[in-house]
C-alpha cells in the first residue's frame, strides 16, 4: 500500500511538472504543486523505507523532473505560444500624403493650441505655435513632423 501512494505522488508530481512546462507555462501554481508532490512522495519514501532505498527513489525522481523539464523545453512547444511575426505598421502612416509646407487652408474650430483646418477637401487636426487662431481663418502649413501639422 505505502508503494502505491508513493508511486501515486511522485507520477502525480511528474505530471503537474509536465503540465506546467507544456500546457501552462508561466504560472508556477502548477509547477509548485508538481514539486510538492514530488517531495512528499520523497519524504514518505525516507520514513517508510531504508535510507538506501530513499536515495534511489530520490535520484530517480529527481532525473524524472529534470528530464521532463528538458523534454518540454526541447519539444518546441513553446514556438506555438511565442509571437513569430511583427507589426511594423504605424497609425496614420498616409496621413500626411498631398500635404507641403506652404500648402494654405481654412481653419473649421477654433486652434487653440489644437484644433481643426481643412486643407483641400480634407479637414485635418492641427497645431499652431503661434497661440489662439479663431475659426474661419485663413492658415499656412509651417511644417510637417511626426504626423502633425504645425501651422502659422
Amino acid at each position: 500500500m505505502t508503494w502505491a501512494l508513493i508511486l501515486g505522488l511522485l507520477v502525480l508530481g511528474l505530471i503537474l511538472i509536465l503540465m506546467e512546462v507544456i500546457f501552462v507555462p508561466g504560472t508556477t501554481v502548477v509547477g509548485i504543486l508538481g514539486l510538492a508532490f514530488s517531495a512528499l512522495g520523497v519524504y514518505f519514501t525516507f520514513v517508510n523505507y531504508d535510507s538506501s532505498t530513499a536515495l534511489w527513489v530520490l535520484g530517480l525522481t529527481a532525473i524524472a523532473n529534470v528530464g521532463v523539464i528538458f523534454y518540454g523545453f526541447k519539444s518546441g512547444v513553446w514556438k506555438r505560444f511565442s509571437l513569430k511575426e511583427t507589426i511594423s505598421s504605424r497609425t496614420y502612416d498616409n496621413r500626411l500624403d498631398g500635404l507641403q509646407v506652404g500648402l494654405r487652408g481654412k481653419t473649421v474650430s477654433d486652434i487653440k493650441p489644437y484644433g481643426k483646418a481643412e486643407f483641400g477637401d480634407t479637414i485635418y487636426e492641427v497645431k499652431s505655435n503661434s497661440g489662439f487662431i479663431p475659426a474661419g481663418q485663413d492658415v499656412e502649413i509651417q511644417q510637417l513632423e511626426y504626423n502633425r501639422i504645425i501651422i502659422k
